[in-house]
Formats: structure tokens, sequence, C-alpha cells
């Protein structure tokens, strides 16, 4: 059975309004934070202030919005660094990142670069509240869960990022994907809400 059939309409239509009410509010709210980081990436490294990392969700794929908190030329020091290469295409993530600026280590370890998805809400594209945003190779490690985590939309947090984030294998947060997606209620989606800010607040997991 698909995801989408396991969640009735009306739960669907009321994730949804949750979605816009909340993501509207927060970007009104936090749009002088937007200010203030856009200037301070500007003096820090220049343009571009923002990230467009490809992604793929339910209608396909999509440019995933970030405050930009790696170098203009992350992808050629990526490509020129076997280890680096290496370690990316296990997990899809660098423990210590050298291709962070000096203020990207903040903006990760704080999760503020991943306030402009707020606008991916928006759009539709987004959840506040869903499986990891994964790009196109990463499906491949969802093996036979691969539908039924495309089947829904990925959240800007969501089960991995309140229970270790970088500290949990890939094959946890597959498993953390799976276990949101099957068992998902509206319940889970606002414990998951709270607890986010305190998670991040701690920085648990973070790099």
């Amino acid at each position: 059975m698909s995801a989408e059939r396991r969640i009735s309409s009306t739960q669907r239509v009321l994730k949804r309004y949750i979605d816009l009410v909340l993501s509207f509010a927060l970007l009104l709210f936090l749009l002088p934070l937007f200010v203030l980081l856009g200037l301070l990436i500007l003096l820090d490294d220049g343009w571009p202030l923002i990230y467009r990392r490809r992604v793929v969700g339910q209608k396909g794929e999509f440019d995933a919005f970030k405050f930009r908190s790696m170098r203009r030329d992350a992808d050629v020091v990526l490509a020129n660094d076997l280890a680096l290469r290496s370690e990316f295409e296990k997990n899809f993530k660098l423990k210590n990142d050298p291709r962070l600026t000096r203020l990207g280590h903040y903006l990760r370890r704080s999760s503020l670069d991943e306030l402009p998805q707020l606008f991916n809400v928006l759009k539709g594209q987004m959840s506040l509240v869903g499986p990891r945003m994964i790009t196109a190779p990463e499906t491949l490690k969802y093996g036979q869960y691969r539908d039924l985590i495309l089947g829904v939309k990925p959240g800007i947090t969501g089960h991995w990022q309140i229970s270790g984030r970088q500290n949990v294998s890939y094959e946890e947060r597959v498993k953390m994907d799976v276990s949101y997606v099957e068992n998902w209620s509206l319940f889970m989606d606002l414990r998951i809400l709270l607890l986010t800010p305190l998670k991040i607040f701690k920085r648990e997991g973070a790099h």
C-alpha cells in the first residue's frame, strides 16, 4: 500500500494547512534574521547567498533552497580529493567538511542554513516534517523502500533530525525515514516540531 493511500484525504489537507500557516508565519517572523544572515554571507564569502540543492520529491526533482554554507569551489574541492569523495559517497555527508566557509560552520551547526526551505514548503515541494530530503543517487540506498519514501514530501525536520542526526549511520537514517512514513500521524508531526528547537539548541549530532 502506498504512503498516499495510508494517509486519508482529511489528514493530508490538515498537514498541508499546518505547513502553510506555520511556514508563512515563520517567514514573517524571521524576515529580519533572513536579511541579517544574507548580509553576513555576502560579507564572509560574497555571492550567491542561496544554494540550490537538487533533490527528489513526490513529483520528481526540484531545487531545495539553503543559505550557502560552502565555498563557491566546493564541488571542485570534492572532485579533486579522493578521500573526501569516498567518505561523501558512503554517507552523502562529511563529518568535518573542509568546504565550509567560516560562517558556514555556524550555519550548519545551528541549522540556520535550512531556513530558506520554508519557501519550498509554501510551494508545496516540501513539508515542515517528513523524511530527509535526498538526492537522486541517494534513492539507491533505500532499496525496496524507494517508492515508499518518494510517496511523501521530504521535510525540513523529521525523525532523523531529532534522533541523532549525523551521529547515526546511513542505514539507521533509512530505517527512521521508513518508520516515520509507515507510522505517520499528525500527533507525530507535532511532537517532532516541538522537539526540533530543543535539539537544535543543544546542537546534538550537528556538524
